[in-house]
């Protein structure tokens, strides 16, 4: 008999990236089913407290850590915790039982999806990123579904068992459509955890762009909380008009006032910009594993969608004469815009919903 009120257990986190694709397949269940019951198993970070706080939705902060990086000795403490984490996992699954386990990425993930698939749940996991990271690695081979957000994604994972259903993005920001603002505000988002050298450069360049943009010149910058002090001085020493926040709980109203955006190449911001439709410089966070925000940009950047510049190379001077070649040249940022909006799958959450209940829940 076909359930009405599925059970789904979403695992994952640690950064926005990882949470915010997991909560928007959320937020299409609960519109799909009301009676659906949704258990998130991550991490317990900051950003994903703040995230749970503000999307209401039940949690279970689970124990483990990275295999990829750190010395050999916290890989090796990592691997002796395993069949704890497992066990942990294991309890969860039991007491809840789930009809899916989804997995969005993270090192908790792992032990949810393998102690899912030994106890016979449905399993799927979802790849933001052009390279995926090792946990899906491993995982793709025992997960029942793999989705994609990049295309030719599937050449590291088993392609009978993918879908390239882009990267869900949150109800709250879809709900804005293609943004069209023509006032000189640039948003500057620097991700869930910040971003140290993007911090450091904007007011700098900001400074040197000012006086060539139009009158009402305006920065907003996600700065992280640990850089958040010292970028709020730094425009008021330059005499920017500048809004500064850690965080933004509210990025769809934010986004709907920015006629430029500059920030990392994480999978989730990049979805953000493709549904929205806005032009964006994009600076990769170089030590991202295997480079994956490079190729992430990559992807925007050959559409003629984005700009993207390499950290190691950027000076305040080259990032404000970008800042001023785009936000002066009003074509050129609706052509940046127009070719973003072309790359976007505003129905991923649908189709990943779809092609893992919709089998089996009316």
């Amino acid at each position: 008999m076909k359930k009405q009120s599925p059970r789904v257990i979403i695992t994952g986190g640690g950064t926005g990236g990882h949470i915010f694709p997991g909560i928007a397949v959320a937020q299409e269940i609960k519109r799909r089913y009301a009676g659906a019951r949704l258990l998130f198993a991550g991490t317990g970070r900051l950003v994903d407290r703040q995230a749970m706080r503000q999307y209401g939705f039940e949690t279970q902060v689970m124990h483990g850590s990275a295999l990829k990086g750190g010395s050999l000795g916290q890989k090796f403490k990592t691997l002796v915790k395993l069949p704890r984490n497992l066990f942990e996992a294991g309890k969860l699954i039991w007491a809840f039982k789930p009809d899916l386990v989804f997995g969005v990425g993270g090192y908790v993930t792992g032990p949810v999806i393998m102690a899912a698939r030994l106890l016979g749940v449905a399993t799927a996991i979802h790849e933001q990123n052009s390279v995926p990271g090792l946990a899906n690695r491993i995982l793709g081979r025992i997960a029942g579904r793999i989705f994609l957000s990049i295309p030719a994604s599937e050449k590291y994972f088993n392609p009978a068992k993918c879908l390239c259903s882009g990267n869900p993005v949150r109800r709250d920001i879809l709900a804005v459509g293609r943004v069209a603002a023509e006032r000189p505000v640039l948003l500057v988002l620097g991700g869930s955890q910040g971003a140290h050298a993007v911090n450091r450069l904007l007011p700098a360049a900001a400074a040197l762009a000012k006086d060539r943009l139009p009158v009402g010149f305006k920065v907003i910058h996600q700065s992280g909380v640990t850089d958040e002090a010292a970028v709020r001085q730094a425009y008021a020493d330059h005499k920017i008009n500048a809004e500064v926040a850690a965080f933004f709980s509210d990025m769809a109203a934010v986004y709907q006032r920015a006629a430029l955006v500059v920030g990392r190449a994480g999978a989730t911001t990049l979805a953000e910009l493709t549904v929205l439709g806005q032009a964006s410089i994009l600076i990769p966070f170089p030590s991202a594993a295997d480079d994956h925000q490079r190729k992430n940009a990559d992807y925007l950047v050959k559409e003629g969608a984005a700009r993207m510049l390499a950290e190691n190379e950027l000076t305040p001077e080259i990032l404000a004469a970008e800042i001023v070649s785009i936000m002066t040249n009003r074509d050129l940022r609706r052509q940046m815009a127009e070719n973003a909006a072309g790359l976007a799958r505003p129905q991923a959450a649908r189709v990943i919903v779809d092609e893992c209940l919709g089998d089996c829940i009316v």
